[in-house]
């Protein structure tokens, strides 16, 4: 039975750009993919469905609603059987239900040798869906999310990710957004040198949902301020609308150790790696 990874999504920089006539922002945004996520398995033997595991499971729903089931319907295959493994926490800001889907997407194209739906079907599923259906490869995401340049190579660096397992809408955090009409990152990104020159260049940037989001969850403080206070962080953020947070490493073991260290404050903790693009996410299992 095939097996696909649906990586957490991490938006390095997210910079909101303008509000369109539509109620949708304009964004600019800088999106990676980590080293963990959910599991998405196809069972062309199994009733059709949509069945949910894992140590996350609990509180996501099973019904027609979930991002994966609509994803089937979408892509003309309501009668695949899949089991969604979860290891992410939901509504994180990870993207992970749109992740999900577009993980779903490319086990049913793949088995049923369908094509992929359109910028604009996908769209009607969510403004992250372009985005992941273009996983593992960094991109650039702009506009509502339907442009997606996909990037070459980055330099490497670990990702140590923390979500303080507190709810946080995302319409809230946008209502909460004192300007939208926001610089966009250079029209033409640079070529970087090494981790360390990356690293300085993303601190320049921005998440300009992080200052609202921390006004409406305080938490979020004391967090960056947790991992910003780690040996070797390199960098502190938000990702997406939160509430996760991540921080970039150089140094493997100054990451193992901060992971070590947060863990004891019982939240969501994990020690990983940008994803590679030339990554397999797919794999075959019995």
């Amino acid at each position: 039975m095939p097996t696909r990874l649906a990586p957490a999504k991490i938006n390095l920089t997210l910079h909101v750009t303008g509000r369109r006539d539509d109620g949708y922002h304009d964004l600019d945004s800088l999106v990676v993919f980590a080293d963990l996520g959910d599991l998405l398995t196809l069972d062309p033997g199994a009733p059709p469905g949509l069945r949910i595991t894992g140590p996350l499971a609990a509180g996501v729903p099973t019904g027609q609603e979930n991002l994966v089931a609509r994803a089937a319907r979408l892509i003309g295959a309501s009668d695949a059987a899949l089991t969604l493994e979860k290891h992410l926490p939901a509504a994180a800001g990870m993207g992970g239900g749109s992740s999900d889907a577009a993980a779903a997407l490319h086990l049913c194209a793949e088995a049923r040798g369908l094509p992929l739906p359109s910028t604009a079907a996908l769209m009607s599923l969510g403004a992250d869906l372009p985005v992941c259906l273009a996983a593992p490869a960094p991109c650039r995401m702009r506009a509502r999310g339907d442009i997606v340049e996909p990037l070459g190579p980055l330099p490497r660096l670990g990702l140590l990710i923390v979500n303080p397992g507190l709810p946080l809408a995302t319409p809230a955090v946008f209502s909460a957004l004192e300007r939208r009409d926001n610089p966009p990152m250079p029209g033409s990104l640079p070529a970087w040198t090494d981790a360390g020159a990356f690293c300085d260049w993303l601190a320049a940037m921005r998440n300009d949902l992080e200052a609202p989001a921390r006004r409406l969850l305080p938490e979020i403080d004391t967090l960056l301020d947790e991992i910003a206070a780690r040996p070797g962080c390199r960098l502190a953020r938000m990702t997406g609308s939160g509430a996760t947070c991540f921080g970039l490493f150089t140094d493997p073991g100054a990451l193992r150790d901060a992971a070590r260290e947060l863990r004891a404050l019982g939240r969501f903790v994990a020690a990983t790696e940008i994803l590679d693009p030339s990554a397999q996410l797919t794999r075959a299992t019995t």
